[in-house]
């Protein structure tokens, strides 16, 4: 059975590229244009295998966003990938204690995504 992974990112293009690469894999993928929509996606569907979020969003960013996924039992130990341009220690830092599992610099190698995305899904 095909895995579930979200992507947040306010960029369409890494949306597009990004769902594209995982789509190539076998992955479903669902999309939302920032934290708040991301939110309100993974609570509308079932089965959210990973999430892949961008860090600098509109309305919800992507710190804010992982926090408020952390909140929701089911969801406390989910995979959570941060894919952004920011390569800031301090920044990481603050992801990985908000909840992230694993951070990726942009531009990215889609074989490299891929390696993480299948080392970290469930």
């Amino acid at each position: 059975m095909a895995k579930n992974i979200l992507i947040v990112d306010d960029s369409e293009s890494i949306r597009e590229v990004v769902g594209l690469a995982l789509r190539s894999e076998g992955y479903n993928v669902t999309v939302g244009v920032d934290g708040a929509d991301g939110l309100r996606l993974l609570l509308e569907t079932p089965n959210i295998n990973l999430i892949v979020s961008d860090l600098n969003m509109p309305n919800m960013d992507g710190i804010q966003f992982l926090k408020e996924v952390r909140k929701i039992d089911k969801y406390k130990y989910l995979p959570i990938l941060i894919l952004t341009t920011e390569s800031q220690e301090q920044k990481k830092m603050e992801a990985k204690n908000a909840g992230a599992t694993g951070w990726i610099i942009k531009p990215f190698v889609k074989e490299k995504l891929l390696a993480v995305v299948k080392k970290v899904i469930r």
